[in-house]
This record gives structure tokens, sequence and C-alpha cells, in this order.
């Protein structure tokens, strides 16, 4: 029995060959171009995400670069401060009487030490009287330019007839705990207990 025995016609040989074609196209469609289209299209995406990324980096190293050049320039002008690790309250005394030294007569007040993080703000209060105004702008360059890091505050100058100065400010002593030893005199950190 012979159910194929027949010749196919030409136009029937040249449907077969176009439905082979149409099924190797197909077949050639959904498992290489597909597959290869998704693959580019995925690399585009993370080429895009790289050159991103890049370009954020690059941002930050031009960031670091001006920082370090800010440094370089504070170093080399004086005004870089040092943040000492707690707890350096001797230290911090002693620069207060060497520059306060040519003073007439001087008044000191530490408040209660504050602490935030690894953040120690030794804050205090000022006065103290000279026999001229360069004499007492002289020693509030000092407490600015302090090697220790010292900010400088709310400063009030009175200025007698005979010259007589008499400055007011309040000022704090930044310290770290990094490198610090706690004591006693270590508040709790508020930025845990906030």
């Amino acid at each position: 029995m012979k159910v194929l025995s027949r010749d196919f016609t030409r136009t029937e040989k040249i449907l077969l060959v176009l439905l082979a074609l149409i099924l190797v196209g197909l077949v050639y469609y959904k498992f290489i171009y597909l597959n290869v289209s998704n693959s580019v299209n995925s690399s585009h995406s993370e080429a895009q995400a790289l050159e991103t990324e890049i370009s954020m980096a690059e941002a930050q190293l031009m960031h670091l670069k001006s920082l370090q050049t800010e440094l370089d320039t504070m170093k080399e002008d004086g005004t870089l401060s040092y943040m000492p690790s707690y707890n350096n309250s001797k230290s911090e005394i002693a620069f207060l009487n060497e520059a306060l030294a040519d003073t007439e007569k001087y008044s000191v007040s530490f408040a209660d030490v504050t602490r935030s993080g690894d953040q120690i703000r030794r804050s205090f209060t000022l006065q103290y009287v000279t026999r001229n105004y360069k004499t007492a702008q002289e020693i509030m360059k000092q407490l600015c330019g302090s090697r220790d890091r010292c900010l400088v505050g709310d400063i009030r100058c009175q200025i007698a007839e005979d010259g007589v100065t008499t400055i007011n400010a309040a000022a704090t002593f930044y310290e770290t705990m990094v490198g610090g030893t706690p004591d006693a005199g270590l508040p709790s950190d508020s930025a845990v207990t906030n």
C-alpha cells in the first residue's frame, strides 16, 4: 500500500520548499535571533549602567581631589585644625592659659561636656580684659587658629576711653571618641538617646 506513491507536482514542491524555508526561518528567529538580540540589549543596558557608575566615580574623584587640594592649602597656610581624642581638657586649659597670658585678667567657665556619636563638645564662655584692642585681637586670633579644633562665636567687645578692651565670647573645643578612653566625665551619647 503506497500512500505517497504519487509524484509531487511542481507547485507542491515549491510550496514544500517554501514551508521548509519558513520553518527554518522561524527556528532561526526563535532560537538564534531573539537570543542574540536579548543579549545585545542586556549588554547595552549593562554598558549604560557602567557608564553611569563611571561618571559618578569620576565626579566623586573630582570632589575628593578638590577636598585634598583644600586640605593641602589649609596645611600650607596653617588654618588646618586637629580634632584630638577625648579627654584633651588638660591640653585645652594649658592652651587657654598660654593664650590669655597677656591679659590684665580673664575668666573661663566650662559647661558640661556633650557627646553626639563620636563627637565630643567642650563648650566654654570666656571673658578677658586687655590694655588695648590690638592685644585683644591677637588673643582672639590665637583662639581661632589653635591647633586643636576650637570654634569661637558670640563675640562681644567693649572698648573704654583709655583703650582698655573687654572681650566676652562663647567657644567650643571639639574632640573625638576615636582613640579616646571613656571616663566618668563622659556623658552618654545623645545621638543614641534621641
